[in-house]
Parts: C-alpha cells; sequence; structure tokens
C-alpha cells in the first residue's frame, strides 16, 4: 500500500469539506459525484454540462491529484465514480476493493510536454537538448504520489538528466500547481501534460517528450463500490462514447485505447 505524505493532510480535508458539500447538493438534483485527476478539469467540465444538456442531471466535479483522488476513495468519500491519471493508482483502489467490478475503463491518453512561460507557439525542438542546456530550476508535479510528476521522472531518467536535475527540480502538489508555476514566471522550464499546456495561454510548449520516455499515460475511470448511483455508470459510459471521446479530443486527450 502506497503512503501518503503528511503535506497533503490540509488539502484533504479541504477537499473532504467540499465533498461533503457536494453530497448535500448531490442529494438535491440526484447528480452523480466524480472525483478526478487535476488534469481532466476542463473536458470534464464540458462534458458534464454536455451531458446535462440531454436531460440527465450535471455531475458534481471535484479535482486533484491522483493521489488525493484515490485517498478519497479510501476514506469513504461521498462520490460516485473516480478517474486518475495513472493506471497505478486505480490498481490500488482495485487492490483495496474500493471500486465496482466490471465497470473500470480507460477513457483517455495523454502526452508529456515541456512547457515555459509565454504566449502559446509551435516549436520542433528536442525535450533532452533543451533540458542539458539549461541551468535553472525545473518545475514538476511532486513525483513520489502524482502520476504526472513520476512520468517527468522517468523522462530525466531515461535521457540521463534526473542527477543533474537532482537539486533544481520544484516539486508542486499537482499537475496544474506545476503549470501554474510556470504561468508566473516563477520557474523558466516545467514538465506537464499536453492537455495543460493546451488550457493556459501563459505558457508555450517547447518539446514534447517521445512516448519511450516514460510509461504510457492513461486514465482509468471506474464506479466506486460504495456508489450504486443509477447514472454514474451512464456518465461513464458517455465519456467513452464518440460523443464524449470528441469532447475529450477537443481538449488535446487522444482517444482511449
Amino acid at each position: 500500500m502506497r503512503s501518503f505524505p503528511s503535506f497533503f493532510a490540509l488539502f484533504l480535508a479541504l477537499v473532504s469539506a467540499l465533498l461533503v458539500a457536494c453530497q448535500g447538493e448531490s442529494e438535491a438534483s440526484d447528480a452523480p459525484v466524480v472525483l478526478a485527476a487535476a488534469s481532466m478539469q476542463e473536458a470534464l467540465e464540458e462534458a458534464a454540462q454536455n451531458w446535462a444538456d440531454t436531460g440527465h442531471a450535471r455531475p458534481l466535479l471535484s479535482f486533484a491529484s491522483s493521489a488525493v483522488v484515490a485517498r478519497q476513495a479510501a476514506e469513504g468519500a461521498p462520490a460516485d465514480l473516480v478517474v486518475t491519471a495513472d493506471e497505478q493508482w486505480m490498481d490500488w483502489m482495485e487492490g483495496e476493493h474500493l471500486l465496482r467490478p466490471g465497470t473500470r475503463r480507460t477513457v483517455a491518453g495523454n502526452t508529456l510536454v515541456l512547457v515555459a512561460p509565454g504566449k502559446p507557439e509551435s516549436s520542433s525542438a528536442e525535450a533532452a537538448d533543451v533540458l542539458r542546456a539549461y541551468s535553472g530550476r525545473l518545475a514538476i508535479a511532486e513525483p513520489e504520489t502524482v502520476p504526472a510528476g513520476r512520468y517527468a521522472m522517468a523522462a530525466l531518467t531515461q535521457m540521463g538528466l534526473a542527477g543533474s536535475f537532482a537539486q533544481r527540480i520544484v516539486p508542486a502538489e499537482n499537475v496544474r500547481a506545476a503549470l501554474a508555476l510556470v504561468e508566473r514566471g516563477e520557474v523558466d522550464l516545467g514538465i506537464v501534460y499536453a492537455t495543460d499546456a493546451l488550457a493556459s495561454d501563459k505558457v508555450r510548449v517547447l518539446a514534447t517528450f517521445p512516448p519511450e520516455t516514460h510509461e504510457p499515460i492513461r486514465y482509468p475511470m471506474a464506479a466506486l463500490a460504495a456508489s450504486n448511483h443509477p447514472e454514474a455508470e451512464e456518465f461513464a459510459t458517455y465519456l467513452a462514447s464518440p460523443a464524449g471521446q470528441a469532447i475529450l479530443a477537443r481538449h488535446g486527450f487522444s482517444a482511449s485505447r
């Protein structure tokens, strides 16, 4: 079983309070509650609204790192669906018997990019070349528990650069927090998902990491075993449908596989 660093404690308490509020709203609106990885925010918000436009109750969404999502599920959060940014945290929840059997599916994929402050523009640089020439600090998500941080460290290791950045990494509580450090100019480079860069008008992508530098980035989704919400699995099915996949694609996610 994975451990959860103490710096998550306050954040978890705040998320718990939000979820209690969501539960009250859910009872009033009969909406399923979704705990999701932070990188899914814009895409899931659009999908939830489109789902509501077809006559369903709009799902209530709570976003955090995948580690926090897993911890909330383990602590009995009043939620119906979970989405993580990796298979490992979903595997952990499955091992803890937190998931409803037969509901797990992959709904999207992603890529890893190197970003810098500035207006969005395309670049054909090689990530390894940019990083080797860079002497400043590098923002990534916290690598011990957050998937984006783990993917980033795997890429640095594969390129032989982990040692040179050992004292220059600035860890953030999730990938959106790492993105924010770059947006504010607190660091000159960061490693985030392509979808995060697409959602921002304050960063430019310098390079895309080759897929062989890290494990495949997949987003599994599942219903929680403690939930019996009648529309939870229907919303998950919608995300995997052509309509749901089109929304995810607009936000830069690759097709589920």
